[in-house]
């Protein structure tokens, strides 16, 4: 592991892409790979990197939308980018023959801007079009750079909150301050805005998973039409739940393309309570009672304020995969590096509410619905059925004329904190296989990388992270119809 990264590669070329670039040959017999070793991970970056750019829309590699809907009896803005060919013939195309579409939603600190990196490498390099949506609150409609002036936590005690109408402001007599220690060993103290009943703060928490659902929804028929495009759908991390969700909600959603993605809200709780199994962290291992959680219980009107210490749980997870226990003895450098990296941080929103949908917690969803029925006055089998709604965003959908679950691709680092290969092959893929009907899937981890999986590492020759090699996957399966069912 000292070499660098020429001495890494120095093979020919037809040894390396072997397992990830030799799929435009022979596409029809594309099959995701178990594991990607570093070798193929810099070939595959290499050879996406150098690929001639394409032209693409906007002056920033984007054109910016906003769209307003209404739902339950509010009306909601959510913002996004749209990444695509200057010429619409040059939108990669599909086995299935429709053009490709990728739809991204961020993790849980920031916004749109937050795929960028992805999205632009996506639509110059492979010729995809690519939607990136903010989740409802998260888009600095106030800003022209779209970019959070300040800090999230202001010298007065008050906080940054979201913006879910363009031009409305949540104030400072809505909210009251808490403090949790509760899951002090995974988050350290929690900094939390606690919405005042009846107030306008109140009534969006309550609202704003049905915003999420509408606003996805309404994204994807606008820019992805159904008779044209096929989509494929990712979430970075806490977005992975909610594309999970939208996945069945939007008919032309092909495949879920899950890197560093967590699943359905109650699969993802079962996660985060697994025990009894050694999961492991690069080479090192590590006890469940280390990576056991607790139950959630978030209730659904606490906006949790990030700081500091949601980069430092990641952070330290992935030094001790890559660099062991040694890593605490440079302690003090790790942490001048987490808060240098927190200042530079504050321009994403560093606010979040998600834990509700991703969690699966069930009672706090019913709480919110509750909320919403008696704010718009529903009868008992109306606030029912609401109840039903809410719940059902954190699993599955089934039954009579339900669209399954698309064939899902799931993608792992090796030093990622939440997405061990352990948990995957005990917890997730079985409750997966489960579903009825049960979807197609894979799973290939990435031997390198972290959560954070487009974190450039030039020691490894990695520029832009695993991002490349990811994506060319995604491509060799959407091409060799792998994603396409009967």
């Amino acid at each position: 592991m000292n070499l660098n990264a020429k001495n890494r590669i120095a093979v020919t070329a037809p040894v390396l892409l072997t397992s990830l670039l030799s799929c435009v040959s022979a596409y029809a017999d594309y099959a995701p790979p178990l594991n990607v070793s570093l070798q193929d991970i810099v070939a595959a970056s290499d050879d996406l990197l150098s690929r001639p750019d394409i032209p693409v829309r906007g002056d920033n590699g984007y054109v910016e939308d906003i769209i307003r809907f209404e739902v339950a009896e509010m009306e909601w803005d959510v913002g996004m980018s749209v990444h695509e060919p200057v010429d619409t013939a040059d939108i990669a195309v599909g086995a299935d023959g429709k053009k490709v579409g990728i739809f991204l939603l961020h993790g849980g600190s920031g916004d749109f801007k937050s795929m960028h990196r992805q999205a632009r490498m996506l639509s110059q390099k492979l010729g995809y079009k690519v939607v990136s949506m903010s989740y409802p609150g998260r888009h600095a409609f106030h800003s022209e750079l779209r970019e959070w002036p300040g800090k999230n936590v202001r010298d007065d005690g008050s906080v940054r909150t979201p913006i879910w109408l363009r031009g409305e402001e949540i104030m400072r007599d809505e909210y009251d301050i808490i403090f949790d220690t509760g899951q002090r060993p995974r988050y350290g103290t929690r900094r939390l805005a606690k919405a005042r009943p009846g107030t306008n703060f109140y009534y969006r928490m309550a609202g704003w998973p049905l915003a999420l659902e509408a606003g996805g929804v309404a994204a994807m028929r606008k820019h992805f039409p159904e008779n044209e495009f096929s989509i494929y759908v990712h979430g970075h991390s806490t977005g992975g739940p909610l594309v999970n969700m939208l996945s069945q909600r939007v008919p032309n959603v092909a495949g879920i393309l899950a890197i560093e993605n967590s699943p359905f809200g109650y699969i993802y709780r079962a996660q985060a309570a697994w025990g009894g199994q050694l999961g492991k962290i690069g080479d090192f291992d590590v006890p469940s009672e280390a990576i056991q959680l607790p139950s959630r219980s978030d209730p659904f009107d606490e906006l949790y304020i990030r700081s500091w210490r949601d980069s430092a749980r990641y952070v330290g997870p992935e030094l001790l995969g890559s660099e062991g226990p040694q890593a605490l003895m440079r302690l003090p450098m790790v942490m001048e590096d987490i808060l240098a990296g927190w200042e530079r941080a504050q321009k994403q929103p560093q606010f979040k509410a998600e834990y509700v949908i991703t969690h699966g917690i069930e009672a706090s969803m019913t709480a919110a619905a509750t909320v919403t029925a008696k704010r718009l006055e529903l009868d008992a089998d109306e606030t029912a059925a609401l109840v039903d709604h809410y719940v059902g965003l954190t699993r599955e959908l089934s039954g009579p004329g339900v669209k399954p679950v698309p064939p899902v691709m799931f993608q792992i680092s090796a030093f990622s904190r939440d997405h061990s290969r352990a948990v995957y092959e005990q917890v997730t893929i079985p409750m997966y296989q489960a579903m009825d009907p049960a979807p197609k899937y894979s799973l290939t981890q990435f031997m390198a990388g972290k959560h954070g999986y487009m974190a450039g590492d030039e020691k490894l020759g990695l520029p832009s992270g695993l991002g490349p090699a990811v994506f060319l996957q995604w491509d060799s399966a959407i091409k060799s119809g792998w994603f396409m069912t009967d």
